[in-house]
């Protein structure tokens, strides 16, 4: 990417984590390890029933002795609703940050420039997380920034940013969170994968290490034991109608049984939309996947920018 683009990233929405036991607590409920995390770093990570099925997906970062999680808005409630059962006598309390902080996405060749020009700081190395007055700056994979701006500080980084670089819609972030090959779990698609079938464990969003939290059994049997079957491939779809998340793949390796299903999908500037997609290993070797029916467009493969291995 050339030009520089920023986005304010209204799709997502925040959970602050604090207490002296959010650590803690945190450490046993998701499958990335968040005792490694310190206040200078991030993560990608998992929220799983407990029999391993990912009811969420979601990035994590500490900020002092509190920690932020950060996922697609239509899932901060109930997921929050969710962990705070669990949170019972601990000393954490799980509230809305949504509210408190603006979040923008900056992208580009310049944007590193960009980003310390408006906030006075940038984050040098992939997840790291730079404390800036009223903002917090995490590089992300594929040279992207993210900058947390506190609401007080929002309009100046907006007008910094809006001077510096081209404004683009949010679902441009959600197109390149695609081609980073970092997928989204939505309503749609809660409960439909385990973590290695979004390859959560090629992107740091997976502990094989930490002690128990809901689906690890199933979690470390799935790579102990190699029975993983599926895992998630970078697509190009053909044609004007956009995949939705959960919808069904097919190839002629299954018969009339799916091979898979959409975890993303956005438009592409190349044409046609880009979709991260769970696919039957088998049947993405074969090369043959199709949406919606055997007869249906074709999936291109793409190359992701981290190997995918069937580990």
């Amino acid at each position: 990417m050339t030009k520089n683009i920023f986005c304010e990233l209204a799709q997502f929405e925040l959970i602050r984590f604090a207490g002296a036991e959010a650590q803690a607590f945190l450490h046993n409920q998701l499958s990335c390890d968040v005792a490694a995390l310190t206040g200078n770093t991030s993560t990608y990570g998992s929220y799983c029933t407990p029999k391993g099925r990912v009811l969420a997906t979601f990035l994590l970062w500490r900020a002092g002795e509190d920690f932020f999680m950060q996922l697609p808005s239509p899932l901060r409630e109930p997921i929050q609703i969710q962990l705070s059962k669990y949170i019972l006598r601990s000393k954490v309390k799980a509230t809305n940050a949504s509210s408190d902080w603006t979040l923008f996405g900056v992208a580009g060749k310049d944007a590193a420039a960009l980003v310390q020009r408006t906030v006075g700081q940038v984050s040098k190395a992939v997840h790291e997380v730079a404390q800036a007055p009223e903002a917090m700056v995490i590089k992300l994979p594929g040279d992207r920034y993210e900058i947390i701006a506190a609401r007080e500080r929002a309009p100046a980084v907006l007008a910094s940013l809006d001077s510096g670089a081209e404004k683009a819609d949010p679902d441009h972030w959600n197109w390149l969170d695609i081609r980073a090959g970092i997928p989204a779990v939505l309503p749609d698609t809660q409960e439909a994968f385990v973590p290695q079938m979004l390859n959560l464990d090629l992107i740091g969003g997976v502990s094989l290490t930490k002690g128990c939290y809901p689906g690890q059994e199933i979690v470390a049997r799935m790579h102990f034991r190699g029975t993983l079957k599926q895992r998630m491939y970078l697509a190009n779809i053909a044609g004007s109608e956009r995949p939705q998340p959960g919808e069904n793949l097919y190839s002629s390796d299954f018969g009339g049984q799916a091979c898979g299903r959409i975890v993303n999908a956005a438009s592409s500037p190349e044409g046609g939309y880009d979709a991260l997609a769970v696919i039957q290993i088998a049947s993405a070797e074969h090369g043959d996947v199709h949406w919606k029916s055997a007869s249906g467009p074709a999936l291109k493969l793409l190359p992701l920018p981290y190997a995918v291995t069937s580990d």
